[in-house]
């Protein structure tokens, strides 16, 4: 079974999409972003997970943007969480996911709302197609990815071809029967096993391959690879785990390897 071949339900052609920016000390980058976010969306949201830099002041002097603050740093994945319930909440069709560290070009967002319309998840993928003037990542993050990719695609049976790229369209109906609760940045991996678990469809589209800041902390320990990795399949396991039918290796209600 391909990941297109799965069923979801039609949105409507009048579908209200919201698109969300998780943001921690991204005052370097933050107003820059969102004009030119604002340039292809209505609705914004920017989720600030505590910033201790000028981010709140600077979110503070931009207009016609909604605001949620977490009084102190939760973690992507939290972040995340936190939009996904407001798109919820507000009644939303669909929520497109991007980053605020000027990696993804938000003139691209009309194509993963228009992808929304024959897919719950639309995952931006760096490593699809390359585009002129890609930017190589740090070897470090280029090998733990494909690594991970790998696994969730043996484990899961999906076809995936980059597992962590944070430019996302969601459905939101779908994503709400979704069990999420890790904090961190291996969020995404917990996000993949419960999509198959749903048995949610899937298509990937291609982005281009930005690195702005190569040395960008991940924070603490996960700055060192090997316990990054460590930390990821750690998530990864925990999820699967989660899910297994009594005995039996499979993911209950979802497709495996």
């Amino acid at each position: 079974m391909t990941q297109e071949s799965l069923s979801c339900s039609a949105i409507p052609s009048d579908a209200r999409w919201l698109v969300a920016l998780p943001v921690y000390n991204e005052a370097a980058h933050v107003a820059g972003v969102l004009a030119e976010v604002r340039r292809y969306a209505t609705d914004v949201l920017v989720v600030d997970d505590g910033s201790t830099d000028a981010t709140p002041r600077v979110l503070e002097s931009i207009d016609d943007i909604r605001v949620v603050r977490h009084a102190a740093n939760r973690g992507y994945g939290a972040a995340l969480r936190t939009a996904f319930a407001y798109a919820s909440r507000e009644g939303y069709d669909v929520i497109v996911t991007i980053d605020c560290d000027g990696q993804h070009e938000p003139k691209r967002i009309p194509e993963f709302v228009a992808a929304s319309r024959r897919a719950d998840i639309v995952s931006g993928s760096r490593y699809l197609r390359p585009f002129p003037g890609d930017t190589p990542p740090p070897a470090d993050r280029r090998k733990i990815n494909a690594m991970l990719t790998a696994e969730l695609n043996s484990r899961l049976g999906l076809a995936l071809t980059d597992a962590f790229c944070g430019f996302k369209a969601y459905r939101v109906r779908p994503l709400e029967r979704l069990e999420l609760t890790e904090d961190g940045y291996g969020m995404p991996l917990e996000l993949w096993v419960e999509a198959a678990r749903a048995g949610l469809s899937i298509v990937e589209l291609p982005v281009p391959l930005i690195y702005l800041e190569e040395e960008r902390s991940f924070g603490g320990a996960l700055d060192q690879a090997d316990r990054r990795l460590a930390y990821y399949r750690r998530v990864l396991d925990t999820a699967m785990a989660r899910g297994r039918c009594p005995d039996s290796q499979a993911l209950c209600g979802g497709t495996t390897g």
